[in-house]
């Protein structure tokens, strides 16, 4: 913004994969499927110890925070579960759509996640959302509930859900977003309890690259040819905030840490 540079994104092109992402995390999680495949893989048929942390997603409370394109369409597929859908957004959706889909819409953060078994991130990192999910923020979700990260791994404080997740203040983590990315081989995550961790992958699928491909292609003829890029993909034009940028982002400085990166680059 600073220096007048325009910002582009291929928006939507991987918005139903990480969506359907979310939703194999938040089935995985709190029917316990992860551990219950190791058993599996170990040769073994323990029942008991694979229910013991396994329920039903049917009949839970669950919220997203933010309900753009991802997780409006998190929020669609998981409508035929039988489940009570909540969300925080800063624009508030249209009354049609909160009644077909019969959400419950919170003007916080702290709001919902008191009411939620699980909550799932879908919100971009900016100053607002940094660190989001510190220990304060958590202490405030019921306990035993599960959060579901596709965002980004600076949204929440990597200790505080550690320590979380160690003392069952959290039921289950499952992220596929990290920081820093690549995750060094002693990052906490990969050792901690009850997490169900990918390498940011989610909205990586076959299917998505190749409208990854024809987006970029779009933006780059526009750019060239000096036509107006579609408000969809813009995120910052002449300085400003412009297009989707405008409705999901907020100025200032949400990038620090390369310090603390590079420090987890050289012990890897």
């Amino acid at each position: 913004m600073k220096r007048g540079i325009t910002v582009a994104e291929v928006t939507f092109c991987n918005s139903i994969s990480v969506a359907e992402h979310v939703v194999m995390m938040i089935v995985s999680q709190v029917r316990n499927y992860l551990p219950s495949y190791e058993w599996v893989k170990k040769g073994g048929w323990n029942i008991a110890d694979c229910v013991s942390r396994s329920y039903d997603v049917e009949g839970m409370h669950i919220g997203t925070v933010a309900a753009g394109r991802i997780g409006l369409a998190v929020l669609r597929r998981l409508k035929p579960w039988d489940v009570h859908l909540h969300y925080f957004d800063r624009h508030r959706l249209p009354e049609p759509v909160e009644k077909e889909l019969n959400l419950t819409w919170h003007d916080t953060v702290e709001d919902m996640v008191k009411v939620c078994d699980v909550v799932t991130i879908n919100c971009p990192l900016h100053s607002e959302t940094l660190n989001l999910f510190d220990e304060t923020m958590i202490s405030k979700m019921k306990r035993g509930a599960y959060i579901i990260n596709t965002a980004r791994g600076k949204i929440v404080d990597r200790d505080a859900i550690v320590r979380a997740c160690e003392s069952g203040q959290l039921a289950g983590y499952a992220g596929d977003v990290w920081f820093p990315q690549p995750a060094p081989n002693d990052h906490p995550w990969r050792a901690m309890p009850n997490h169900g961790m990918t390498p940011h992958i989610s909205g990586t699928s076959l299917s998505a690259q190749a409208r990854y491909a024809a987006g970029t292609r779009e933006i780059l003829e526009c750019h060239f040819e000096g036509r107006p890029i579609r408000d969809e993909y813009l995120i910052v034009q002449g300085g400003a905030l412009a297009g989707v940028g405008a409705k999901s982002y907020a100025s200032g400085n949400s990038t620090g840490g390369s310090d603390e990166a590079a420090r987890f680059k050289k012990a890897s």
